[in-house]
């Protein structure tokens, strides 16, 4: 008996441990603000070691399930994803009025990098993450976001800006910014006119940035969000201006994963 029951026991040490994709709330502070960010991850990775980190910022709509989603898709790629509150706890908006007033109070000011490094800083304080292979993505207003934090000097490998509003790298930018940068950009958004995607991308070639800027065929603003024409349609407003692109949101992802193995192999040797 004794001996069946070592051999079994060798037996099951030697099988695998079923990954499973962990999420949490994370309750943290900033500047006064009482925030909820939400984390995901795979403890069968974790398990092996500190694995790449990618700081996740939510449209202007709020920490809403669409982000969350986000979040665990790239813990199932293998990443420690951390969806990161700009608002305050249970703090959504659901029309695009309340979503601009609350977007607005970050647009143009330090607040907006502050708050999106506190978020970082609770991805890092994980203990689960590799401080040398951290990314941030963002949507909408969380594009800006990252690149804000980018220009800040955050210790970041790379920014992921999907259908971002677009910010040119200033003085202190082009002295603090570490990070590559892809820029995923709905060929027909109309948040963007000529003049200021000329502007944008001067900006980066002056300053000598490595980036890549992706425009996709037919895609508006919100191309990544399944829920966008529903949106636009209670939205009448919206119409024209927001929509999903089933082949840009597929083909952005499909980007942003080759950038990471880009941003990521070196450290990973």
């Amino acid at each position: 008996m004794r001996t069946l029951t070592a051999a079994l026991a060798i037996a099951l040490a030697a099988v695998p441990a079923r990954a499973a994709i962990v999420t949490r709330d994370v309750d943290y502070d900033q500047g006064g603000a009482k925030l909820r960010g939400y984390l995901a991850y795979d403890d069968a990775r974790t398990a092996q070691g500190k694995q790449p980190g990618v700081l996740v910022v939510h449209e202007w709509w709020g920490l809403n399930d669409y982000v969350k989603g986000r979040a665990v898709m790239l813990a199932k790629l293998g990443y420690v994803a951390f969806a990161l509150d700009m608002y305050g706890r249970g703090v959504l908006a659901t029309d695009p009025k309340a979503a601009g007033e609350l977007a607005g109070q970050f647009r143009g000011k330090p607040l907006m990098a502050e708050r999106a490094q506190a978020g970082l800083d609770q991805l890092l304080a994980t203990g689960l993450v590799d401080p040398a292979r951290v990314a941030a993505i963002g949507y909408c207003f969380g594009g800006s976001t990252v690149q804000a934090l980018a220009y800040s000097g955050a210790p970041l490998a790379g920014i992921v800006s999907f259908h971002g509003g677009l910010i040119p790298a200033g003085a202190d930018a082009v002295a603090r910014n570490r990070a590559k940068i892809l820029i995923c950009h709905g060929a027909i958004d109309p948040s963007v006119n000529p003049e200021q995607l000329t502007a944008y991308l001067k900006s980066l070639n002056e300053a000598k940035f490595d980036y890549r800027f992706v425009q996709y065929a037919g895609a508006l603003h919100a191309f990544t969000n399944p829920g966008a024409d529903a949106l636009a349609e209670a939205n009448p407003g919206m119409k024209g201006f927001i929509g999903y692109s089933p082949s840009a949101d597929r083909r952005s992802w499909e980007d942003m994963k080759a950038f990471f193995d880009e941003i990521f192999a070196p450290a990973r040797g």
